[in-house]
């Protein structure tokens, strides 16, 4: 049985491998690109910047801890310095084994405060959704109200409407599981059941534990408190793309580039590591950004391309080292967090 799980892995594996190889030679034989260009721009990059993105990350990386102790409190009043390395661990784990490492972060606080994993992956849920609308409220309310002179103008406040009309549906949705989860989750169940029975069980789940999340929420106060929270960090973090940018002082549209149209590349950066590969994700975040760049400003692909390299390493990268000695000094081990995070999760769905 286990034999069969890691051979799909390594055929997974094999695929991407080639369809990756594909796609470089796709690329090599049809768009010009000068390497010698991209590290003179890598080479011309202003530290300071780079280093006042990278506290600012940290910072926000903090506020995660911040709000998880926020949405806690209902069951156990801790400290944001108890859960700070549980989040640098589970960060570290995504950066370096792909977005299916999400998981460790509840399983790893769990195991920590000695509280059941189920009660960790509510509170995972809500941070998820806080995190959806923080992102949505940000990205709508900047593009919405974009200004005149702004290249695209009409598309930037198109999308702002979008995302503030997406916005508002995430929150009935929210209102209508606080009210009615369970009616929720058995139509859901029943809509996917044709489809997959395993994914129509664990989307129920899912939907079960956001769920119980919204009621760890107990009062106006703690939910205005992890919006702040949410808020500050997303903020932060569209600084930390807007940093990155700057630091190309020698190209006049990215050394001024705006608040504003840095949250159309955000945007898009956080669209491509929705399905992010462990390694190769890297690449693929590097060629969405750079697309972006190119596309909507103009920036030289060189450019667009070092610039996309430092938004990387900036907001996901710079935790890897944090991370690793978080895990030396809690005695964890990324790898067996995650596979133990899986079969929990994998148990729970069951």
């Amino acid at each position: 049985m286990t034999d069969r799980p890691r051979s799909k892995r390594y055929l997974l594996w094999i695929v991407v491998a080639v369809v990756a190889a594909a796609l470089l030679f796709w690329l090599h034989n049809r768009v010009s690109f000068d390497w010698h260009t991209l590290g003179q721009q890598l080479r011309s990059v202003s530290l300071g910047y780079v280093f006042g993105g990278v506290a600012v990350i940290y910072f926000a990386f903090w506020l995660r801890a911040v709000r998880w102790a926020i949405l806690l409190s209902p069951v156990r009043r801790v400290s944001s310095t108890q859960l700070l390395a549980s989040q640098l661990i589970g960060f570290t784990a995504v950066a370096l084994i792909g977005r299916i490492a999400d998981l460790s972060r509840p399983y790893l606080i769990a195991r920590k405060l000695k509280l059941p994993v189920a009660s960790q992956l509510a509170v995972y849920s809500i941070e998820r959704a806080f995190d959806l609308g923080a992102a949505a409220i940000l990205f709508s309310t900047t593009l919405a109200f974009a200004p005149r002179d702004l290249p695209h103008h009409a598309a930037y406040v198109h999308a702002g409407e979008l995302s503030l009309a997406a916005t508002a549906a995430i929150a009935i949705f929210a209102v209508s599981l606080r009210l009615a989860g369970e009616v929720v989750a058995r139509v859901i169940r029943a809509m996917l059941s044709p489809l997959s029975k395993d994914f129509a069980a664990t989307a129920s789940e899912r939907i079960l534990d956001f769920r119980e999340g919204l009621r760890t929420v107990s009062s106006l106060r703690e939910f205005f408190e992890a919006l702040a929270v949410s808020l500050l960090m997303w903020g932060g973090i569209a600084l930390c793309y807007l940093l990155s940018a700057r630091a190309f002082t020698a190209d006049p549209t990215l050394a001024h580039i705006s608040f504003t149209a840095i949250m159309l590349i955000m945007a898009t950066s956080m669209g491509g590591s929705l399905l992010q590969l462990p390694i190769l994700g890297w690449f693929t975040q590097i060629a969405i950004i750079a697309t972006a760049l190119h596309a909507f400003f103009n920036v030289p692909l060189e450019t667009a391309t070092a610039c996309s390299t430092v938004m990387l390493v900036v907001t996901m990268l710079v935790i890897i080292p944090a991370g690793l000695i978080a895990a030396k000094v809690e005695g964890t081990s990324l790898r067996d967090a995650v596979k133990e995070s899986n079969a929990v999760e994998g148990g729970a769905a069951a």
